[in-house]
């Protein structure tokens, strides 16, 4: 499961994409989302570092996004926010850990299952964009069938 810090951080970003123009403050952000203002603050924040928003002070500043929402991934920002992206600590690309009780990784069958979970989840994550998501449903039917007969 993602957290509700990440869940917030993909809506914050899905709705910052839809904005026409301009940009919008933290606190109609989060009356918009239903976010908690302060929590959406630190969400912002860490999305400011990372260089996905930029955000702008005085009457018209506010939040934008500041890469492209189709060079967003839902991939990067679980990772930003949540950490890796893996079931088992043994299969986490940033964050190895080797499984206390398991004696043998390479003939380990839960790790073999596990990993064709995490590399499904990993490549629609990764592949997703947040343009994606806000697209048309047609759009988002041929990215699903495009991911399923890469698989």
């Amino acid at each position: 499961m993602i957290s509700q810090k990440a869940k917030y951080a993909i809506r914050a970003l899905l709705a910052l994409a839809q904005l026409e123009s301009g940009s919008v403050s933290a606190a109609e952000l989060a009356e918009r989302e239903r976010i908690p203002r302060k929590f959406l603050e630190h969400i912002l924040a860490d999305l400011k570092r990372d260089g996905i928003v930029q955000s702008r002070r005085g009457a018209m500043g506010g939040y934008s996004l500041l890469k492209p929402a189709d060079m967003i991934t839902f991939g990067h920002v679980l990772r930003l926010i949540d950490g890796p992206i893996a079931p088992l600590p043994c299969l986490s690309r940033i964050a190895y850990r080797r499984c206390e009780d398991c004696l043998d990784e390479s003939n380990c069958h839960v790790r073999r299952v596990f990993a064709k979970v995490a590399n499904a989840a990993r490549a629609v994550l990764d592949q997703t964009t947040i343009a994606d998501a806000i697209a048309s449903p047609q759009t988002v039917r041929d990215l699903q069938k495009d991911l399923v007969d890469a698989g």
